[in-house]
């Protein structure tokens, strides 16, 4: 009985110096905001997306009239 206690102090120590500890955060953090940059370059590309092939097609169709020297 005695040593299980022992063991279960030991496990709560632990996880109060894991809650306490900050070392990951920053990490975390970083990897909301680049999934976060991630989705807004998405939404934006589908948003854009029609008029930019549009654009490009455009220009290919221009370029491949123009006649080599």
């Amino acid at each position: 009985m005695r040593r299980t206690q022992q063991n279960l102090s030991r496990l709560l120590t632990v996880a109060r110096e894991r809650l306490v500890m900050e070392d990951g955060q920053a990490l975390i953090e970083y990897a909301l905001i680049l999934g976060l940059v991630a989705l807004l370059t998405i939404g934006v590309l589908q948003a854009l997306g029609a008029n930019v092939s549009d654009l490009l097609n455009k220009v290919s169709s221009s370029m491949s009239s123009v006649t080599n020297p």
